[in-house]
């Protein structure tokens, strides 16, 4: 392996952390004995000795310094840097995570990988949406309920992909369902607004005063007159407590009463929101993530393609949410950009989809 100069692993010091520029010649001593033993390793006649890769190498050297540096006092930390046991420890951790964890690493049976089409333009697209999401204001609840929860609802979008790229499609499922969740709700604030927002941002104080998140004790006091006296109005009782703090926000909406709505998700919220095709779907999530056997003995491919086919489906949904938020707080610039990109990567996430549903179906007459 050829060494790297000061300049080149400073560069890499900074990009891994900004903090580890102050330990640049500590860090660099610790790189010219790891790239010794890469060096060695590299000669050897191990299957995976001419695949190396020294970056991979220097970030696990980076890492393992950095938490001793997080977790240790100044010091300490001096007290460390002149000890020849403390750099050898370093570097035998560095080397062996880097072996176990690159090439040794135990990797179930996965179905594709993150270059497949199917996983890799859904990627592209996320990372694009989240990428726009981050520069927007958020964590404003009364101001950016709506963005937070796309926000949310993108991430797990992407955290999905890399559960079904890993191969755990029934973890995959079972996030689904927070996903679908996710986006009955999104679908209520793009629906009602605020008619449903304010009651929305006043049931998450409940279930905040509920959960002991607040440590003063009149304001939780006042939450709890309150909520007993919205409850005694509707006619519900103490046992109600927690259905009403969860999803009480819906009985503020006309159709609570003209569509005989009642305090859970699936008759509640999932219906409001017009997504009750996905009832049956979301009662198997539920079983996946309480350890049914259904989990333990469960077909790869059956779980694979319901995940995937309705992570699409609700990102498709949810992208139209999303631009008609990114219209707000872009240039015109930037929206002929993304709409440009919006024409030519739907229009292929589209025929995915269609192709992925084929191979559903087939799947589930056999």
């Amino acid at each position: 392996m050829s060494e790297l100069n000061k300049n080149q692993l400073e560069q890499l010091a900074i990009e891994f952390n900004s903090s580890l520029k102050e330990d640049l010649d500590f860090l660099y001593e610790c790189y010219k004995d790891l790239n010794e033993a890469i060096d060695a390793l590299s000669k050897s006649n191990l299957p995976t000795s001419n695949l190396i890769s020294d970056v991979k190498c220097i970030d696990y050297l980076f890492g393992e310094y950095l938490y001793y540096k997080e977790n240790n006092d100044e010091e300490s930390i001096k007290s460390f840097k002149v000890d020849d046991n403390f750099k050898a420890r370093l570097i035998s951790n560095a080397l062996d995570k880097y072996l176990t964890n690159e090439h040794l690493a135990y990797k179930t049976n996965a179905l594709v990988n993150k270059y497949h089409p199917m996983i890799s333009s859904l990627s592209l697209y996320l990372n694009f949406v989240l990428g726009m999401l981050f520069r927007h204001e958020k964590n404003n609840p009364s101001k950016t309920l709506n963005v937070d929860l796309l926000n949310k609802a993108f991430l797990l979008s992407k955290s999905i992909l890399n559960l079904l790229n890993d191969g755990f499609e029934t973890v995959a499922f079972s996030t689904w369902r927070t996903l679908h969740e996710t986006e009955c709700i999104i679908t209520l604030i793009s629906k009602y607004k605020d008619k449903i927002i304010k009651p929305y941002l006043k049931h998450m104080d409940y279930s905040a005063a509920f959960r002991g998140l607040y440590s003063d004790k009149e304001k939780v006091d006042a939450i709890f007159v309150e909520l007993k006296k919205e409850m005694k109005e509707l006619d519900l009782k103490s046992k109600d407590m927690k259905r009403y703090i969860e999803y009480g926000y819906i009985t503020n909406l006309d159709e609570y009463k003209t569509m005989d709505l009642k305090l859970n998700f699936r008759d509640g919220v999932e219906k409001l929101a017009g997504l009750s095709m996905y009832s049956q779907t979301y009662e198997m999530s539920s079983e996946i993530a309480h350890s049914s056997p259904i989990m333990i003995y469960s077909r790869k491919e059956y779980f694979f393609y319901l995940t995937l086919i309705n992570v699409y489906e609700a990102f498709f949904r949810m992208e139209k949410y999303f631009y008609e938020e990114y219209k707000t707080f872009i240039s015109e610039q930037e929206l002929h950009t993304y709409e440009i990109m919006r024409k030519n990567y739907l229009t292929q996430l589209g025929s995915i989809y269609n192709i992925e549903l084929e191979k559903f179906k087939k799947l589930n007459s056999k």
